[in-house]
């Protein structure tokens, strides 16, 4: 027996026979047998480095199906697909495995104090990907499947994946409360946390009470987010989330690209302003240095492969480089240098670049920054003629 089987106690719910075809069934005590296997399972979970660990049910998430049907058709996720593309399935666990039974819900703190701004012109990345956070997450919950597989029931391991919307799940096993900005915020320890689930056959407990909300008459992320995008407690319009219209496809919203700053990945303004998130958040030392900032020159200037590489783990829509180009121009418009001269070697070269998605956030970026001589006269491409001539105001 394993030396963490010691520690832990682990008896198992049910053996595996000689034929790995058949598993015996619960017994008569399946009850209390189940409640107990549940608590070793969640006692694995957090001896692998999760700091939350809960258990829930199986059963459909109406709750969540019905919010993601509604905003769909209110236009509030803007594209978005992810859960919203089928809620039918990303709010049925059985639609992953037709057996399951239980949900074991792991949470991994990503809260990590912010290093220093480098000297150079750098761009902000939310703290959820300073560190590939989703990979410990998910070392965490494969040591429980494990142990699932050897007892003889079925596992599938769930994490920063569409096929089910991991608050809900996280909230149905009673991790936390849905917050105004729509996160979930952990029982005494916030929002900085990544979720994933474990899927499983076996029939498991204990099965936790809902926490109860936690937000009272606070309402500082309403207030503090950039675009105001939060338009009613835990409804977020994605029309408006710098989160979003970051990772999305196009021309980026002239609306927003000054809300917009410095950040290039994500944006944790409606967390960083949230009493429970920073009064009490887990911090820890991954041992991993933090990428917080990113040169935003080093975007503008190397090649498509090495950009892939060096950001894999992030979500970029097609795996097309130059979503993130397009953010740096806007970032570079923000907060560049006028007088810089690599600046007016980019902008330049961008404005006759051959996209006209770049070229058109090359013209928004040099007129922002005041070198409208930089800029041509007009373009035989829509979008940057459109551009041309509505020139935002120099910062």
């Amino acid at each position: 027996m394993p030396e963490w089987c010691l520690r832990f106690g682990i008896v198992q719910l049910a053996k595996k026979t000689a034929n790995k075809s058949v598993r015996a069934e619960p017994s008569k005590d399946s009850a209390i047998s189940s409640v107990r296997y549940g608590e070793q399972l969640i006692a694995i979970g957090i001896a692998a480095g999760l700091h939350r660990v809960g258990i829930t049910n199986a059963q459909v998430l109406h709750r969540a199906r019905t919010a993601l049907t509604e905003r769909k058709s209110l236009g509030l996720h803007n594209e978005m697909q992810f859960t919203y593309r089928n809620p039918a399935r990303s709010t049925d666990p059985t639609s992953t495995m037709a057996s399951a039974k239980s949900i074991i819900v792991g949470a991994r703190s990503y809260a990590t104090e912010m290093p220093p701004s480098p000297s150079e012109v750098s761009a902000r990345v939310a703290r959820y990907m300073w560190v590939d956070y989703y990979e410990m997450l998910k070392e965490g919950l494969q040591k429980i499947a494990l142990q699932l597989k050897d007892d003889g029931w079925r596992a599938i391991v769930l994490a920063d994946d569409n096929s089910i919307v991991d608050r809900e799940v996280a909230y149905q096993a009673g991790l936390g409360w849905y917050g105004k900005n729509a996160n979930l915020l952990i029982e005494g320890a916030g929002s900085y946390f990544v979720l994933g689930s474990v899927i499983t056959d076996a029939p498991l407990g204990p099965i936790a009470t809902l926490v109860e909300d936690g937000c009272g008459s606070c309402r500082r992320c309403l207030d503090n987010c950039p675009t105001q995008a939060i338009i009613a407690p835990g409804v977020v319009d994605a029309r408006k989330c710098l989160s979003w219209l970051l990772q999305k496809p196009g021309i980026f919203d002239p609306a927003y690209r000054v809300a917009l700053g410095d950040r290039l990945y994500g944006c944790d303004d409606c967390q960083e302003v949230c009493p429970p998130t920073v009064r009490r958040a887990i911090v820890e030392n991954s041992g991993v240095k933090p990428r917080a900032w990113v040169d935003v020159m080093s975007i503008l200037t190397l090649d498509d492969q090495t950009l892939l590489t060096k950001f894999k783990a992030w979500y970029i829509s097609d795996r097309d480089p130059k979503w993130l180009r397009r953010n740096a121009l806007i970032i570079l418009g923000n907060i560049g240098d006028l007088s810089d001269e690599v600046t007016h070697l980019i902008l330049k070269q961008y404005l006759v670049d051959p996209d006209p998605v770049l070229r058109a956030h090359a013209v928004w970026a040099a007129a922002r920054l005041g070198l409208k001589q930089f800029l041509p006269t007009s373009d035989s491409d829509p979008i940057v003629q459109a551009e041309l001539d509505s020139l935002p105001s120099v910062k």
